[in-house]
């Protein structure tokens, strides 16, 4: 008669596979903080790409501006004009109350309007803001009314000086007295300084045609 032998059956089963709810916490305790950061990392990129394109934005904002100021003072033109109640005012004019006014050029007529290709542009600093002017006449009467354009805001500080042959800046232009007819102060350029977050103090010289 054969036996069989058989192995008795062990009553440790083992440690069973798996996390503990300690590990568990731990787990996720170490995610929150790999989230927390992550979505950190992610904010200030947002915010450094945000301030990045507000950047570039605002800085083709100026440079239009400057094209502007630029083309208009290429084209300047000697033509004086008659103010509304009857007042001569030269063809260039700066004053530091910050108006630069001049009479340009170029002034294209698609519709082929009755009207010349002079016209009378006007640059103010108003609230924080550079405004352009400009007016379908040259010489006006009391019902001519500007066309504003606002050319830039939050702008801290903005001045047109002329500056004469011999280097020398002013801050009043047509000079007073005898100083108008001095060929040696005549007009050669116009500088503008303008003061504007975030680039702080920004200059441009435009060389000024014989007027």
């Amino acid at each position: 008669m054969s036996m069989v032998l058989t192995r008795p059956l062990s009553t440790h089963t083992g440690r069973r596979a798996g996390f503990t709810l300690f590990e568990m916490l731990v787990a996720l305790f170490i995610f929150a903080i790999l989230g927390t950061a992550s979505a950190q990392l992610v904010r200030d990129v947002l915010k450094q790409q945000s301030a990045s394109d507000g950047r570039g934005e605002r800085l083709a904002h100026v440079q239009r501006l400057m094209r502007l100021v630029e083309t208009d003072v290429m084209q300047a033109s000697r033509r004086p004009i008659r103010e509304a109640y009857g007042d001569a005012a030269p063809a260039l004019r700066i004053n530091p109350d910050g108006l630069f006014e001049l009479t340009r050029m170029g002034w294209r007529n698609p519709l082929a309007l009755a009207r010349g290709n002079n016209q009378r542009v006007a640059y103010r600093f108003h609230d924080g803001a550079l405004l352009r002017y400009y007016w379908s006449v040259l010489d006006r009467d009391v019902d001519s009314e500007p066309v504003a354009q606002t050319l830039l805001s939050d702008v801290e500080a903005v001045e047109f000086v002329a500056l004469d042959v011999s280097g020398n800046e002013h801050r009043i232009w047509p000079l007073p007295g005898d100083g108008a007819s001095d060929p040696q102060l005549a007009i050669a350029g116009i500088r503008m300084r303008l003061d504007v977050e975030p680039f702080g103090n920004v200059e441009r010289l435009w060389e000024v045609p014989p007027l």
